[in-house]
């Protein structure tokens, strides 16, 4: 037996038992690696929904579920029949019943027992995927391995490929290239902006064009390995940075540092919000917390949750975040790990300029940008 998969059958079998169900289906494909320790039930990657699900019964007994068309590679390839019991249909069965799963999965309930799912499936089924992610949150010793693996693999990719980075080049051109980059570890880039010159004062999510960048150029990448995700963001300039550049950079690590500071175990994430909203104000420019927000819980989604004047949810050690300050123009982010005495950034570039914030006496690094 996977003891990793062991770890989330507990904390599942908990959540089963305050909630009173009989057990949950899960189906999305950020569930399903995160239950699994790795694997990957995606094969439409326009859907949130995967191929497979994977069924958790309140006595600890688990199942995956799957057409014809699919068991057989999960089986060989993602999971284990010694992990996860295997129960085969009919594709055509799913396809003539917008029920049948729901069915299918309630007839593997003890009697009269009431099944969750993480996704929609119908009226009947609740949706309990608030509560999968409070599971999910807080990350196993394992998880952190792999995540820190993750995200020094991530960090290099992307300073390899801005040590080759040459002016007149499309964003179009960096963006597959950055790709590359993080494929050539084994890494897919989920999310991947890049923004030249005037488009990034413009613009706050830059999908790519075939602008060709001429002085300063921002890159950002999400990047997934295994399920976990990692987020970050590097700045470069041809020649000497723009003093209006270098004031606005100079203030978003300073937002930085005060968000990291106040990233600790029950901090509230409507705190945080306050916290970046107050040192934007400080530092002349206030209302920037408007213009964009400024990130969150992340894991097995690019973000659980987004801090927001409202938001309830509070930090727990071991879990990781992707805080994002920005100012038109600017943007600062790393992925980091809550622990019991301070913050672990994981996705640091070598090699990378920073900007050093000390408050109450700890140092808070923050990626500057580049000249080159």
């Amino acid at each position: 037996m996977n003891s990793e998969i062991e770890e989330k059958t507990e904390r599942l079998v908990k959540m089963l038992a305050e909630k009173k169900l009989g057990g949950v289906l899960l189906n999305s494909q950020p569930n399903f690696a995160w239950a699994t320790a790795g694997a990957n039930n995606g094969v439409d990657q326009s859907r949130e929904n995967g191929a497979a699900s994977l069924l958790f019964r309140n006595d600890g007994k688990r199942f995956v579920l799957a057409s014809r068309i699919e068991m057989q590679r999960f089986l060989a390839e993602e999971v284990s029949d010694a992990d996860f019991e295997p129960v085969e249909f009919g594709w055509e069965e799913e396809k003539t019943s917008p029920n049948f799963l729901s069915n299918l999965a309630s007839s593997l309930l003890n009697d009269g027992d009431t099944l969750g799912a993480d996704l929609f499936l119908n009226s009947q089924t609740p949706i309990v995927e608030g509560d999968v992610a409070r599971c999910r949150s807080r990350l196993a010793d394992f998880e952190i391995e792999r995540f820190r693996r993750l995200g020094k693999n991530a960090g290099e990719a992307v300073g390899d490929l801005i040590k080759n980075l040459r002016g007149g080049e499309s964003e179009n051109e960096v963006a597959r290239r950055a790709k590359n980059c993080l494929g050539a570890k084994n890494i897919d880039s989920i999310v991947t902006l890049v923004a030249a010159d005037e488009r990034l004062q413009q613009f706050r999510h830059p999908v790519p064009t075939e602008k060709r960048w001429e002085k300063v150029l921002m890159l950002v990448v999400c990047a997934r390995r295994r399920g976990l995700i990692v987020s970050l963001s590097r700045i470069v300039c041809l020649g000497k940075i723009p003093d209006e550049l270098r004031l606005r950079t100079d203030v978003c690590a300073c937002v930085n540092a005060k968000m990291l500071a106040a990233t600790k175990s029950n901090a509230t994430g409507a705190e945080i919000y306050r916290i970046a909203a107050a040192a934007y104000a400080e530092e002349g420019f206030a209302g920037e917390e408007k213009l964009h927000h400024q990130g969150g819980a992340t894991g097995y989604k690019t973000r659980d949750w987004v801090a927001h004047p409202k938001s309830p949810e509070t930090i727990q050690i071991n879990q990781a975040f992707a805080w994002n300050p920005s100012i038109s123009g600017t943007k600062i982010e790393e992925t980091v790990i809550v622990h019991q005495n301070g913050i672990e950034i994981i996705t640091a570039t070598p090699n990378f300029p920073q900007i050093a914030v000390r408050i109450e006496g700890r140092e808070y690094l923050s990626p500057d940008v580049l000249s080159l």
